[in-house]
């Protein structure tokens, strides 16, 4: 086996080591997509993103690809399990599974995966450190390499106007986030999408951290904010899809140790 690569090498050199997966069919490939979710709704529960109901992490289904796997309304994260999960469609038909769907789950979501084909899941959860950052209003800075990620790609739907449960509020929640790879929701909390459910979760539980952080430093102090061009470098290697699929193999791997049942 070769030599694993240093901290220093470039995405490139990194993905001849560790190969995105591939599929042999549109079933293996929904299995896939079907665990990932299972485990990614796992962590939430393990690092504490539950609120209540609120909270919904979606992945789109690869051969339906106007339907998108959801959890059920008001199960726990930390029980969930791949025969739970709901396929429901743009228009809020419920394909397969037996339980209601979250009203809010559908209004966002619905509006994300019909404005942007490319996003195969997105995440949202009303996490402590994410929704108090949104009740200031602002983007993050680029004060520590982790939040390089987000350099240039997170922005701010600055307009709460209460619990979304029209669709066309989840347009404009979508029209707002472009081709960005996360949205602060002023007043609410954060959203993540990108090319696999590993990724959007990886950006969520990186960006609730680094919300954490910067409320940290504000409290202590004046951070010191990066110049543009060394957040522009260093988000070219930290901040890619790639990058955020591998950083979240560690979580993946550790939670499928821990919990199995996750896959009944």
């Amino acid at each position: 086996m070769p030599e694993t690569p240093t901290s220093g090498s470039s995405e490139a050199a990194l993905s001849l080591y560790y190969d995105l997966p591939t599929f042999s069919s549109l079933e293996e490939e929904r299995r896939h997509r079907q665990e990932r979710l299972a485990a990614a709704f796992r962590i939430f529960g393990k690092f504490g993103f539950s609120e209540g109901v609120a909270g919904h992490i979606t992945a789109r289904d690869p051969e339906h690809t106007d339907a998108f796997w959801v959890n059920a309304f008001g199960q726990p994260f930390a029980d969930i399990s791949v025969s739970d999960l709901l396929l429901v469609s743009h228009t809020g038909e419920v394909l397969h599974g037996d339980y209601a769907v979250n009203q809010a789950a559908f209004a966002i979501h619905s509006g994300i995966h019909m404005t942007r084909p490319d996003v195969v899941a997105a995440a949202h959860s009303h996490s402590l450190y994410g929704k108090a950052w949104s009740s200031l209003g602002r983007t993050l800075d680029p004060i520590t390499q982790d939040s390089c990620i987000f350099w240039n790609d997170h922005v701010l739907f600055d307009d709460y106007t209460g619990v979304v449960n029209d669709p066309e509020e989840g347009k404009r929640i979508a029209y707002a986030l472009g081709e960005h790879a996360a949205v602060i929701l002023r007043n609410h909390g954060l959203l993540t999408v990108g090319r696999s459910v590993d990724q959007v979760t990886w950006l969520f539980v990186t960006m609730e951290r680094t919300c954490q952080a910067q409320l940290l430093a504000e409290a202590a102090g004046t951070p010191v904010v990066m110049d543009e061009d060394v957040a522009a470098a260093t988000h070219a290697l930290v901040g890619s899809g790639f990058a955020g699929w591998f950083s979240a193999q560690p979580m993946f791997d550790q939670i499928l140790r821990e919990q199995p049942d996750l896959l009944d």
